[in-house]
Order: C-alpha cells, then sequence, then structure tokens
C-alpha cells in the first residue's frame, strides 16, 4: 500500500483552495464581520416563525434559511437552534424554524415553503437514540426537550430521517446537516441500538454538507457565500464540515495523502511530526505537552494534581509535509465494520487529529466514494462568543405552546452558559467529540448582562440563578499558557495522568465572575449546579473556599465515577486522592461557614475495563462512605467516543492497538451489567438476590450477612424481587426502614 501520495487527481485542479488562512487559532474571520445580508431590512423577529402566517406578519415571502429540529422552538441560548437562528438573522438572513415535524410524510416539511439558500437539519439538543432508548434499549418514557415531556415526537436517527423528508418535499434544495447526533457520526461508527458499525451519516441522509462541532464559523460564512452565488458542492474550505466525494479525490495539485497506517501504525510507534519543530533536538514545543503524547503509559496511581513532566522518545519521524496540505486515510468504512483492530486504529487517528492548532484534514471510503472531513472549526474568541449570547433572545418557548411545560426549559430558564469545551477528555464523554478540547469563555459583561436579563425577562424568576456553568463548573477562563504549545499538543486530556505544568489552573477570573454575579441587583443567591472538576478545584483553595461559602444550595454534585485504578484509567479520571483531598477541602470550609452541606459523587456501572471486582470494591466503599445511591448511571456507548470503541473492539485506542494488544473487559451482557449497576445499589433489597448469587460465584460469601462490614443480608424482605429457586427457602423480614438514607442524586441513566 503506498502510505504517501502526492500525485494530483485528475480533475483536481478545478478546486484550487488551500487551509493557510485558517491553520492557527486567531486566524480566522471575525464571525460578525461580514456584509449583512440584504434582508436585514425586515428587523428582528420577535420569535422566528414557524407558520406561514408569522412570516407574512413579517413581510416575508420567503426564508433564506429553514432549520429543522427535533427538539420544541425555545428562544433560549441553550437551545441549539434558537442559538444558530439568532445569530443567522444577526447576519441579515430570514429564518424559519420547523419543530418536531410529522415525519411519516413530508408535509409538515413544506410548512415555510422552500428555503432560499438550504435546509438546516438537526436532532436536536440530544442524540435521538439516546434522547428516546434508555442504556438497556429501552424506550424511555419522556422527553425533556417536548411540550408536556411527550414521547415518541421525534423518529430514530432523526437526522438521516428530516434531511431525506427535505429532499422529499423540495427537492433540489440545499440539505445542510448539524448538531451533536452529525457531529458524533461524521466517520463510521459503532452503533450500541443495533450492535453492528455504520455508514457516516453523510451517505445515509443524501445531505449536501455536514456541520460538525461548534458550528457558528461554518454556518456563517456558507450562507454568506451561497447568497453570493456560490454552489454547495464548490465549497470545500469550510473548517468543521465533512462532504462525500469522489474515491481518491484531492483539492489541488500539491496535496498530500498519507495512510493513517503510517501515522499511528499498530506496531513500533511512529512519532508524530511536530509542525514547529527543526530537528529531532529541538523539542521546545514538542516537549510542551508537558506529559507524554496520546497513548504513553503512565502511572495512573499517582495524585491528579501532580504535574506530570514524561521526557518525549522521539522515534522515526514522518518526511516533512505541509499539514494544512495534507489529508490522512482513515480505514474504509467496509474495513472497520469487518476488523475490531482497524476500528479502534481508526478511533485513535481519529481523536489525535482532533486539535484545530495542528489537525489534518481526514477521509474514509465508503464504497466508491470517499467521505472528507475538514480540521476542526476554530475556536470563537470571547469577542465573538459574547456577540452570538447577545442576540435578542425571548427566553421562553415559542407562543403556540400555550401553557405546556417544557422540562428542559423549566431546568435551564434560570441558569446561564458561561463557557464551552471541555478539556478532561473523558473517554465516555461526547462533549469533546463536539465542543472541542479548548475553552471558549465569555466575558464577565456578557454574563453579567444576560443575568440581568433573567432578572427582567423570565417570569417566575426569585432572585435565585440555578447555575453558572458549562460542560464542567470551573473550566471558566483555564487554557495553556502558551499558544504555540496548546497549538502543537497532541494529548488527549489536559489532566489526565496528571495535570499538564503547561494548563493554567488559576481560578482568580472565575471567583471575579461569582463576586460579581451576587452583587447583581435582585439576585438573592448564585448557584452552581454543573458537574465540578476537582482535581483543578484543589489546585486553588480560594476558590473552593469561594465555591463552599457563598455557591453550594446544600449539596454539590461531583463525578469520580469510580474508586478502583482500572476503570479510572479507562476512561482517564483522576484517583480517588485528588477526591479525598477536595472532600477535605469541602468539609473544612464548609464548618467555616457554619453551614451543613454534602457531596454528592456520581459513579458509572459497566464501564469498559471494569471487572465484577471492580465494582464490588466500588460499593464497599460506598457503604463504607455511607452513600446509598438513588439513581445511577449505567454505560451507554455513544458513537465515536473512545470508550464505546474499547466497548466494541475489546481494545484500548488510548494506547497503540495491535493484533496483540491486550483485551480491554467488555461489560456486554445483559445480566453482567444488571450486576455491575445493582453493585452501585446494593442497598436495595430487590438487588439482594442477583448480589448474593454473585458474591458466591466470587467466593466472597462472607460479605453476605447483617454485620456492618458486610455488603448485603442473607434474609430477603417480603414483596422484594428473589430468584426464583430462592422464594420457597428465602426467610422474610422487614423492609430496611429508609428514612435514614442519604440519598445521592445523580444524572438519569445514560443521559450524560
Amino acid at each position: 500500500m503506498n502510505t504517501i501520495n502526492q500525485v494530483a487527481r485528475p480533475g483536481a485542479a478545478r478546486n484550487l483552495f488551500s487551509f493557510n488562512q485558517v491553520a492557527r487559532p486567531g486566524a480566522a474571520r471575525n464571525l460578525f464581520s461580514y456584509r449583512k445580508y440584504w434582508a436585514h431590512r425586515f428587523g428582528t423577529a420577535p420569535f422566528l416563525p414557524m407558520s406561514r402566517a408569522e412570516m407574512d406578519a413579517l413581510g416575508w415571502n420567503a426564508c433564506d434559511i429553514i432549520l429543522v429540529t427535533g427538539d420544541a422552538y425555545v428562544d433560549h441560548p441553550s437551545f441549539g437552534m434558537a442559538l444558530i437562528g439568532r445569530l443567522l438573522e444577526a447576519q441579515g438572513f430570514r429564518v424559519g424554524i420547523i419543530s418536531q415535524p410529522d415525519w411519516r410524510s413530508a408535509a409538515d416539511f413544506r410548512a415555510l415553503g422552500r428555503p432560499q439558500l438550504f435546509f438546516g437539519v438537526t436532532a436536536g439538543n440530544m442524540d435521538s437514540m439516546v434522547n428516546r432508548y434508555t442504556a438497556e434499549r429501552k424506550p424511555r418514557s419522556d422527553d425533556a426537550y417536548t411540550p408536556n415531556g411527550e414521547p415518541n415526537r421525534r423518529p430514530d436517527r432523526a437526522v438521516v430521517v428530516y434531511a431525506q423528508r427535505c429532499r422529499e418535499a423540495f427537492p433540489g434544495a440545499g440539505v445542510v446537516i448539524g448538531s451533536i447526533e452529525a457531529s458524533l457520526r461524521r466517520i463510521a461508527h459503532y452503533d450500541y441500538w443495533s450492535d453492528k458499525v455504520r455508514r457516516s451519516v453523510l451517505p445515509d441522509s443524501k445531505a449536501d454538507l455536514l456541520i460538525f462541532g461548534n458550528a457558528e464559523r461554518a454556518i456563517v460564512e456558507l450562507a454568506h457565500r451561497l447568497a453570493a452565488g456560490e454552489a454547495m458542492a464548490e465549497i470545500r474550505d469550510l473548517r468543521g464540515t465533512a462532504f462525500m466525494v469522489p474515491h481518491a479525490w484531492l483539492p489541488g495539485g500539491d496535496w498530500a495523502e498519507v495512510d493513517s497506517t503510517a501515522v499511528d501504525t499498530p506496531g513500533p510507534l511512529v512519532r508524530h511530526p511536530d509542525p514547529y519543530a527543526a530537528s529531532p533536538h529541538d523539542t521546545q514545543a514538542g516537549a510542551a505537552c508537558g506529559g507524554p503524547p496520546a497513548g504513553a503509559e503512565a502511572d495512573h496511581r499517582a495524585p491528579r494534581t501532580q504535574v506530570v513532566r514524561t521526557p518525549l522518545q522521539w522515534h522515526q519521524r514522518m518526511p516533512r509535509l505541509d499539514r494544512a496540505r495534507t489529508v490522512i486515510r482513515l480505514p474504509s468504512y467496509e474495513q472497520v465494520a469487518a476488523d475490531p483492530v482497524l476500528y479502534a486504529h481508526a478511533s485513535r487517528t481519529f481523536h489525535i487529529e482532533s486539535n484545530p492548532g495542528n489537525a489534518r484534514a481526514l477521509v474514509q471510503a465508503h464504497g466508491e466514494r470517499d467521505v472528507w472531513l475538514n480540521p476542526p472549526p476554530i475556536p470563537l474568541s470571547t469577542p465573538e462568543i459574547d456577540g452570538v449570547f447577545a442576540a435578542p433572545f425571548q427566553r421562553r418557548p415559542h407562543p403556540s405552546y400555550g401553557a405546556a411545560k417544557i422540562p428542559a426549559f423549566e431546568m435551564i430558564r434560570f441558569s446561564v452558559n458561561i463557557m464551552r469545551g471541555c478539556f478532561g477528555g473523558c473517554t465516555f464523554c461526547s462533549i469533546t467529540e463536539h465542543e472541542g478540547r479548548i475553552i471558549q469563555s465569555r466575558s464577565e459583561q456578557s454574563v453579567l448582562r444576560e443575568i440581568e436579563e433573567i432578572r427582567d425577562k423570565t417570569p417566575g424568576f426569585t432572585g435565585v440563578i440555578s447555575d453558572l456553568g458549562g460542560p464542567t463548573a470551573n473550566m471558566y477562563r483555564l487554557a495553556c499558557k502558551d499558544a504555540r504549545i496548546e497549538s502543537a499538543c497532541r494529548r488527549l486530556s489536559c489532566v489526565f495522568p496528571g495535570i499538564c505544568e503547561n494548563l493554567d489552573t488559576d481560578h482568580t477570573p472565575l471567583r471575579q465572575l461569582y463576586r460579581q454575579a451576587r452583587a447583581v441587583r435582585g439576585v438573592k443567591k448564585v448557584l452552581i449546579s454543573s458537574g465540578l472538576r476537582y482535581d483543578l478545584a484543589v489546585r486553588d483553595p480560594h476558590y473552593v473556599r469561594e465555591l463552599v461559602t457563598h455557591h453550594v444550595g446544600g449539596y454539590l454534585k461531583i463525578a469520580p465515577e469510580h474508586t478502583e485504578e482500572g476503570p479510572l484509567a479507562h476512561m482517564m479520571k483522576p484517583g480517588m486522592a485528588s477526591y479525598e483531598q477536595f472532600r477535605a477541602m469541602f468539609e473544612k470550609f464548609s464548618k467555616e461557614a457554619g453551614k451543613e452541606q454534602y457531596l454528592i459523587p456520581y459513579f458509572i456501572a459497566a464501564h469498559p475495563g471494569t471487572t465484577d471486582e471492580d465494582m464490588l470494591n466500588l460499593a464497599l466503599w460506598l457503604k463504607r462512605n455511607g452513600f446509598r445511591l438513588d439513581q445511577v448511571q449505567t454505560f451507554l456507548p455513544t458513537p465515536m467516543a473512545i470508550a464505546t470503541a474499547m466497548y466494541h473492539t475489546r481494545r484500548n485506542p488510548l494506547h497503540k492497538v495491535g493484533r496483540s494488544s491486550a483485551s480491554v473487559d467488555s461489560v456486554r451482557g445483559s445480566r453482567q451489567r444488571r450486576l455491575h449497576k445493582a453493585f452501585l445499589r446494593y442497598h436495595e433489597p430487590d438487588n439482594w438476590p442477583l448480589l448474593r448469587e454473585a458474591l458466591k460465584q466470587m467466593g466472597r460469601a462472607d460479605l453476605i450477612g447483617n454485620g456492618r462490614k458486610q455488603l448485603v443480608p442473607a434474609f430477603q424482605p417480603r414483596g422484594s424481587a428473589m430468584l426464583p429457586r430462592q422464594a420457597a427457602k428465602t426467610p422474610r423480614r422487614p423492609a430496611e426502614n429508609a428514612a435514614g438514607r442519604l440519598a445521592a442524586v445523580a444524572v438519569g441513566d445514560g443521559k450524560r
């Protein structure tokens, strides 16, 4: 197989372009520098129209862009379609919304007429399959993004279905797909619900373009270029986009195609070229990551607040190529569907090529055509993200819903999103794949202005801001100390296996924001409800004191996820040393403030790399510490997550993968998944029969009994579940009194 191909493909010269103008963060065109489209003269709509009557009232004869979403339309910045719709409106475009259409025919998709530019299609704020099914593949009984929580208002794999209906409604109209569902399915991916590898969503949806990640830059430039007369099929240089091309297509004569097995082959390590280093002896940029490259071995037992300084190991260098004009060819859909090792390899390569500062384009064959992925989008600057959030949102659902309650809106209507992105890199989480690892923070003035809008616009406001947060509570304005280092780094996490020495962990800007938010007139309390990254928090005790003294409403949620080294290493989560350090601070500062407050830890059952013994040890830890979890999360393999690759392939993409790679424990059987979940709810009588049977099989029958150090009692309360063969012989005693329980509420099953 040829690993490097610099030969121009026939016809490639017709599409000459370069990524050089946007190769480094900060080089992208300002989001608000475009000349407004002529339709801006119509002004701002009170709500983006959902009917022809509303369009008529605005004086529109057509929409320029129609956004189709699986969620109810809430004009609030926490709802993606409202955020994108208002941004496009600010650019001068007429934007309509088709919310939760009946997908069984094309009739609802014709409601606003044919868009002048394109349909923008999304499943909504959540992946439709995660929204509709639990981790046990059972249908959910409600939908938080639907009026009154009514279920079954969106189809399975909604992006594909909606895009096809748009095509049916208006043949020839442009169709652009996006949101988290499209982002996570942009290449061949394992689909948990069908238990097979599926194609990219692009060929299935027949969309013209896929926008992945945060869509603002791509969709604004796309709209202006289409409005200027460019054809959708000719727009191939937008970062953060994917599209179908003929097999072996290259954009220009001097582009190079590199086979992924030359970049990260299963076998001897091939060092990724450092685009800023002059030679293997000039290690300043490469070593600047402060830790091992993705996949290096590490001691996971070290306290997670430790700074990791692992010297780089230089290996064979790839030929020097212009990264901005290089595409990495991943194994084809057919190959990854048939070969778990190649799937794990493709997953590893995909995640390594995710830093917008040095990522290369990716291509993957699907039959006789290719899916081409441009590099990720350049993160928004603070003024740009401020501008996005400054749109005139009504901050409430569209009036057509009347008095119906939309649970997701009720949950966030008094909260403020202060940042986006996450550099934690947890393998089970989809945030990094979608929003990226570079934190994009709003200014203090922007956040305070939104708090004032909540006070003045949102009915029912009592003076309590329910959250100032985002994907995590305390990554606001945290970043690499050097932009050059950041753009060259290839680590999958800035905090695992230890906190990078080049990461700025100063929480002073966040503490200042908290103080200013508390001082806003009419605000009585500001709570922090987003999950806290405690390994970062302990680096700044002043922040912990501020948080505990003023911003905890009795309970604070954190996510250790597990207690054992094996699962934690496969999750890329810190060890319990950081948790204990934070717990000591939390209790100390709570006592000093004269408050009785509790930590609520979250844990995951059945994560790849977890054994039955790991779950038993976690259950014993929970009992020793007095935790009785009311709700627990069972691992749900979402498309493209690293943990999903572990689950499907039983290989670990965090390290080099090959035919002889060690196998990863993959909890797949329904009984074992139930058992792991039962260990987290060891106190529930319905789980005792299963736990007793498992403990006997594990040789730990000593943990069955009524002693304080034993996990489950030998008796079975009347009316609780029992294994059939135990029903006749198990003595019955009154059920345990639940009055003294410590109720630890975790995220809903599978909804992380």
